[in-house]
């Protein structure tokens, strides 16, 4: 556990989450997805983990990358035209490789029974990130899921999170936003709430140099680490 020394840190009533390298391993779909829609372009397929460093900024900014790797960059106009032809791809790989971290379950149980308010805030589209926590049965934990078509900017802008603190009621002071990547702290720092990143996330940057206030090995360290920060504070 790492912790950043220039802010306290504070019990918080509501915490969000991020989705794809926090709560789910989700690269093994989208690389399926991904590889979908480049076959149907007669170009060749990526490894698993190119297309791992490639997730985070939405759908589109995903097929741009993809293309740019398998050496057909696309203008934008083209652009536009492979992201609608990769919607219905996409949705079609959603939950047949994808796996929960490690310890979510067990987490998101914890802080429930302890009556915190939770969300996710992600840049997947909204109906996919609800048919994936459908699927695994968390929807029943969380008061808000905001994806990155219900807002105009995606993270590192504040927009999903200030949105989900609007549906649970909760001031951005009194919120901790859990994820795994430079976005995640970009958006809450923007949002006003304190930061929280996971090992073994998406992100390709050491998560220590990311400027988040605390850094766990994994989601089952998260409830012992707020315990000995709010002691200290």
């Amino acid at each position: 556990m790492n912790v950043g020394a220039s802010r306290r840190f504070r019990s918080p009533r509501a915490i969000l989450f991020d989705l794809d390298g926090t709560l789910i391993d989700s690269a093994p779909d989208i690389a399926a997805a991904v590889n979908e829609l480049l076959a149907g372009r007669d170009l060749p397929p990526l490894r698993v983990d190119q297309v791992r460093a490639m997730i985070g900024g939405g759908v589109r900014k995903l097929v741009e990358r993809a293309f740019t790797a398998s050496g057909a960059p696309l203008l934008a106009g083209a652009l536009d035209e492979v992201n609608r032809a990769m919607a219905p791809i996409y949705r079609r790989h959603l939950t047949g490789l994808t796996r929960l971290m490690p310890g979510v379950r067990e987490v998101l149980t914890h802080f429930h029974l302890n009556g915190i308010a939770m969300g996710v805030v992600t840049n997947k589209p909204q109906l996919a990130a609800r048919e994936i926590l459908l699927h695994f049965h968390l929807t029943e934990y969380l008061g808000a899921i905001v994806g990155g078509d219900a807002v105009t900017c995606l993270k590192p802008a504040p927009d999903a999170l200030l949105l989900a603190l609007n549906q649970l009621g909760v001031e951005p002071a009194d919120t901790l936003m859990v994820g795994d990547s430079g976005s995640d702290v970009g958006a809450a720092r923007a949002a006003g709430t304190p930061v929280v990143l996971l090992r073994g996330g998406y992100t390709q940057a050491p998560v220590e140099e990311l400027g988040a206030d605390l850094v766990c090995d994994s989601l089952l360290d998260l409830p012992s680490a707020m315990r000995r920060l709010h002691a200290a504070a």
